[in-house]
């Protein structure tokens, strides 16, 4: 909600001053830095709700960056602003901890309905109480209290996003769930945008299975997640 503190890491001056303006109009409350480094001091020194980073930095990768915050304070969302295009980009720095990105050249109104949807969720998440479940399917042990989850006995290392897409499929398993629910009960329903960012945690999710799972690599599968095209996908039974 308005009010709150948005680090922009960012050193395109012209960028970050629109991005303050209009971060400003809306009510929240800015502080820019130019260089990674510069970026990384503040965190810990003055209240941060939420970071803006660019992976373009002039002293150190983004990347690197974002791992370091995360190390920090692994509850502090992380939104990446990227040139980069390669999907195996986005993965590294989704892996590297951050909750979403936006691809430069970005529309304003896109970016600034990302950001509310990120820190909607900081402060749900710190109000909710979540009751003991647990959800087993096949080789699939999803502990959501905890929010670990297994396969083959083997624990998984995973996101934020990427355990939540996981037990969501999880719940309806044999069951296509469609990629507007997904991106309702995953991310948010008042969404906006591409849903490019799905169709990315998919593909993540799915390399860390098929590591505990050769043999659906071997076989040219797609693991237990199975697109349904035009549709969704669904989490198969055993």
């Amino acid at each position: 909600m308005p009010g709150e503190r948005i680090l922009i890491i960012e050193d395109d001056d012209m960028i970050a001053t629109n991005l303050c303006r209009a971060l400003q109009s809306q009510g929240y409350e800015t502080t820019r830095h130019a260089t990674g480094h510069s970026g990384l001091d503040s965190i810990g020194r003055e209240r941060v709700d939420l970071v803006l980073l660019d992976l373009g930095l002039p002293d150190i990768d983004g990347i690197d960056v974002c791992r370091q915050i995360r190390a920090a304070d692994p509850v502090l969302p992380v939104v990446l602003l990227t040139a980069r295009q390669e999907e195996i980009d986005i993965v590294v720095g989704l892996d590297a901890g951050a909750v979403d990105y936006v691809a430069k050249p970005f529309r304003l109104a896109e970016l600034l309905a990302r950001l509310r949807v990120q820190l909607r969720r900081v402060e749900t998440a710190a109000g909710d109480h979540v009751d003991p479940v647990e959800l087993r399917v096949g080789a699939l042990h999803v502990d959501l209290r905890a929010r670990r989850a297994w396969h083959d006995g083997n624990e998984l290392d995973l996101r934020a996003k990427e355990f939540d897409l996981l037990a969501r499929l999880g719940r309806d398993a044999g069951h296509v769930v469609k990629r507007e629910d997904l991106m309702s009960d995953v991310w948010d329903e008042h969404w906006f945008g591409s849903t490019k960012t799905l169709d990315v945690h998919i593909a993540s999710l799915r390399r860390k299975l098929d590591r505990l799972d050769k043999r659906d690599e071997l076989d040219g599968a797609d693991g237990p997640i199975t697109t349904v095209r035009g549709i969704g996908y669904r989490y198969e039974l055993p």
